[in-house]
């Protein structure tokens, strides 16, 4: 283990976090944001769309088949069974129970896929239920019908996911993809995916490289994205600026 990584293990951030510093009031070593999560300490309520006035103009339908979801979707859980008698079901939110909470609490369309299956549903109430979600979809009124969507991956257009509160917190999935170099100029690889290992998230970059018989390959950096390392995210440039060398 190298001397950053041992670093790295005193500085807890989540996964869509500040890179700057800490804020005012909150301890340097306490979890700030999560990619889907809400701030610790905020309350997640149950959100009824039911009787808002976007909802009333959209006639109440069953869960419907659909050719494709949108460009901007994002896997955010999966239905893992039926919640009760009623029609609910029971959402397991991807990555520790908690990513994508927020995201199923607010958006008021989902898209749910099982193999080659699209469906589009309207969910009209959403609650948290332990570390789960549960929620009432539109054309499902019984157990039988909420337990067929089991096994189902529910999708959430980005644009429905909650707003962040500042431009140094960030969502897992607008970092994938941006290209990362450290703050000599040089090119360290891009973003393929991010790992929560329960203290931090870090940076899974790719990067071409080849093995010891020369043969191309693709190399891996993990990079922890706390403040230390992370100095500046630039979305519209799609690239992050780290403090990491080459070599490590």
């Amino acid at each position: 283990m190298s001397t950053r990584d041992s670093e790295s293990g005193g500085k807890p951030e989540t996964v869509a976090e500040k890179v700057d510093r800490t804020k005012p009031g909150q301890d340097e070593g306490s979890a700030t944001f999560g990619a889907f999560v809400r701030k610790p300490g905020a309350r997640r309520v149950a959100v009824d769309v039911s009787g808002s006035p976007s909802a009333r103009s959209e006639p109440e339908s069953s869960i419907e088949p659909v050719d494709s979801v949108p460009d901007d979707a994002v896997e955010v859980g999966f239905i893992a069974d039926a919640y009760g008698l009623k029609g609910w079901v029971k959402i397991v939110p991807h990555a520790n129970g908690k990513q994508g909470g927020d995201a199923l609490l607010s958006a008021k369309r989902w898209w749910l896929v099982k193999g080659r299956e699209r469906k589009s549903a309207r969910c009209l109430q959403s609650k948290v239920h332990a570390d789960t979600i549960v929620a009432r979809l539109a054309g499902c009124e019984d157990r039988d019908t909420a337990a067929a969507l089991k096994g189902h991956a529910v999708y959430v257009a980005r644009g429905d996911f909650p707003k962040l509160d500042s431009e140094d917190e960030f969502y897992w999935v607008d970092l994938i993809g941006l290209d990362v170099e450290n703050e000599a100029g040089v090119a360290l690889g891009r973003v393929a995916d991010l790992i929560d290992n329960g203290a931090h998230s870090i940076l899974r970059i790719e990067y071409p490289g080849t093995d010891k018989d020369g043969k191309p390959e693709t190399g891996e950096r993990l990079i922890p994205f706390v403040g230390v390392y992370v100095k500046t995210v630039d979305r519209a440039a799609k690239r992050i600026v780290v403090d990491w060398d080459a070599d490590y």
